[in-house]
C-alpha cells in the first residue's frame, strides 16, 4: 500500500526576515570588534557602541565629489611624497569598539605604522561629504557626532563638505577639540591647515555633482 503524501503547507512568512540567517549575528549593542571586522558586505558599515550603523549607498554625485577631492590630495601629497591617502570603503579605529570609514583619509608617512591592511589606527586628516536633508540623522552623524569623535580620537583634521549648504566646513584639533579654521563658500578656496598650500576651489569641488537633465526637445517633422 502506498502512503497517501501530505502536501506541504503554502508559505506564509514571505516577504519577513531571514530569521534563520540574522540569529547567526549579534543583537544591535552587543556588536564586538572582531564580529564586526569578520562582517563581510559590499554596504559601507561602521561600529559604533556595540551597534552597526549602516550608511547610505552613495549616490553618483557624492562619489564624482569625493573622487575629485581624493584626486587633489593625492596629487598633493605625492609630489611631495608626504605620506598615504584613501577613499572609502578603508576603517578607521578610532578607539577599541569604535570605527569609521571615513570618504577620503589621510596618513602622515611617519605614521605609516598605524596603517594596517584591515583597517587603520587613526589618521591625521579625514573627509566627510554629508549626506541627507533637514535635521537627517545621516546629516547629524557627520555634523555633530564624527566631529566630537574624530576629535577624542586625535585627528588633526577634519573637512566637512556640505552639498546642501555648498559649503566646507575645514576644523583642525587646538587640544582635545576642533576649532575652526575656516569656513568656506562657492566662489572661494578652501585650505588646510595641515598640510600648507593645499587648496580646494569650492566652486568647482561642487560642480561635480550631477545636474538634473532638462526636458527634451523634439524636432518638428516637416511636411
Amino acid at each position: 500500500m502506498h502512503r497517501m503524501l501530505t502536501p506541504r503547507k503554502p508559505v506564509t512568512d514571505e516577504g519577513e526576515p531571514t530569521w534563520e540567517i540574522a540569529y547567526l549575528f549579534p543583537t544591535q549593542g552587543n556588536w564586538c570588534e572582531e564580529e564586526y571586522l569578520a562582517l563581510d558586505t559590499n554596504h559601507l558599515v561602521e561600529l559604533s557602541q556595540g551597534r552597526l550603523e549602516v550608511l547610505p549607498m552613495p549616490t553618483m554625485s557624492h562619489q564624482l565629489l569625493v573622487l575629485h577631492l581624493y584626486g587633489l590630495v593625492l596629487a598633493f601629497v605625492s609630489s611631495q611624497e608626504l605620506g598615504t591617502v584613501l577613499v572609502a570603503p578603508m576603517r578607521v579605529r578610532l578607539w577599541r569598539g569604535k570605527i569609521r570609514e571615513p570618504d577620503v583619509l589621510f596618513m602622515l608617512k611617519q605614521h605609516a605604522d598605524r596603517m594596517g591592511e584591515r583597517f587603520w589606527r587613526g589618521a591625521d586628516l579625514v573627509m566627510e561629504i554629508v549626506s541627507g536633508e533637514g535635521e537627517d540623522e545621516n546629516r547629524l552623524r557627520d555634523l555633530v557626532e564624527k566631529r566630537d569623535e574624530y576629535a577624542r580620537a586625535g585627528i588633526a583634521e577634519y573637512w566637512i563638505i556640505d552639498p546642501q549648504e555648498e559649503k566646507i566646513l575645514v576644523l583642525r584639533l587646538a587640544g582635545k577639540r576642533y576649532v575652526v579654521h575656516g569656513e568656506f563658500v562657492k566662489g572661494t578656496v578652501a585650505t588646510s591647515h595641515l598640510l600648507p598650500g593645499f587648496e580646494v576651489d569650492v566652486s568647482t569641488a561642487f560642480a561635480q555633482r550631477v545636474r538634473p537633465a532638462g526636458p527634451r526637445k523634439t524636432k518638428r517633422r516637416s511636411r
